[in-house]
């Protein structure tokens, strides 16, 4: 952090925390730090619900700090610039996603991937570590570093471009790595969720073909008719998983309930890609017969967010083709029932909180 950040130089801030395991949300006054010489602050409009926030609220995975104020999938405006910022001025639509800092030394920071440095810094603290504690997006402003904020497109819709912050590079990050963005490329999508339908949308747009993987007949529909897929595989049925065999040049696994690999690993073509988005079961590793990698020359990889070039180069994208979440916009009073809904998985495909509107001290 640069520049003075005396108790009345920090800035007062307002949102909805999580005070414990119960996962219940409710007003929370705190603060932010000062804005820094090479800090912007931001008045946040727009805010989306990660299933991550969900898990860390409830403290499914035993490592929670509270008090919580989630949220890494931010857009806003910006009322304040430090004296070195170069990127912004005060007026310009930003955005900031899953982190807020890193040690810009590494040799991931230089490579600008910064998200896979071991002392990034998360957008809101849910865990213990060294540092200052963070509070995220369900809030009235932001504090960050310019750097770990991307210029958004002013024709993209605000509300349903947040999530792409979070599921949108998730999903863009591997594809352009893994050299599954060129056209004529078949890829598959496995499951229909907020990163998946994301990535269909991703795909589609760079001018491959795409082929959804669902358990779920149901969703056959919307993903030809609404999202564009050119086919749709049930996974369930083994005559339809056996009629694609070989025919993939990648998929990406966006599932987070554990299921079987083998049969998606049987899809791929020879040199095929599979990319897990997902992480099934921390607890137990899994399983596979090494066989079909070696006679395919197969790989199976795993993939998380992205660095800020490029984040800023997918927004961008999403900018110029008018890429946009599926989203549900909700007063910052609804989290409640917007967390309980979205453990059912009832939600197509983002919460979104109108943070600018309905957040109210």
């Amino acid at each position: 952090m640069s520049g003075s950040d005396s108790q009345e130089e920090k800035q007062k801030a307002f949102g909805w925390a999580v005070r414990d395991s119960s996962g219940i949300f409710s007003p929370f006054h705190f603060t932010r730090r000062a804005n820094g010489e090479n800090d912007i602050t931001m008045k946040i409009l727009y805010c989306g619900i990660c299933h991550s926030d969900l898990h860390m609220a409830k403290n499914e995975v035993g490592i929670s700090l509270y008090p919580m104020v989630p949220g890494h999938e931010i857009v806003g405006v910006v009322t304040k610039v430090g004296n070195k910022v170069k990127k912004f001025k005060v007026g310009d639509k930003t955005a900031v996603g899953c982190m807020v800092g890193s040690c810009g030394s590494c040799n991931s920071c230089q490579d600008d991937l910064e998200n896979y440095c071991p002392k990034s810094i998360n957008t809101y603290t849910f865990f213990e570590r060294e540092g200052t504690k963070n509070y995220g997006g369900y809030s009235n402003i932001l504090v960050v570093d310019e750097h770990f904020a991307v210029r958004f497109p002013d024709n993209l819709s605000p509300e349903g471009g947040a999530p792409l912050l979070c599921a949108g590079i998730a999903v863009y990050s591997p594809m352009k790595y893994f050299g599954l963005s060129e056209p004529g490329k078949h890829l598959g999508v496995v499951g229909l969720g907020g990163l998946g339908h994301v990535a269909v949308k991703f795909a589609k747009a760079f001018g491959m073909k795409v082929t959804v993987i669902s358990t779920s007949l149901s969703k056959k529909e919307e993903a030809l008719e609404q999202l564009g897929a050119d086919s749709f595989l049930v996974s369930r049925d083994p005559e339809q998983m056996q009629a694609a065999v070989g025919t993939m040049d990648g998929i990406l696994d966006t599932v987070s309930v554990p299921h079987a690999l083998q049969p998606l690993i049987d899809l791929l073509k020879c040199n095929g890609k599979l990319i897990m988005l997902g992480a099934p079961d921390l607890e137990k590793p899994v399983e596979l017969s090494v066989l079909p990698l070696l006679l395919g020359r197969k790989l199976i990889a795993g993939s998380v967010t992205g660095g800020m070039k490029e984040t800023q180069e997918m927004i961008d994208f999403a900018g110029k083709h008018n890429i946009t979440a599926a989203v549900e916009v909700i007063s910052m009073n609804y989290v409640n029932i917007a967390m309980e809904r979205l453990a059912k998985g009832d939600v197509r495909y983002r919460f979104v909180i109108d943070i600018a509107n309905t957040l109210t001290t």
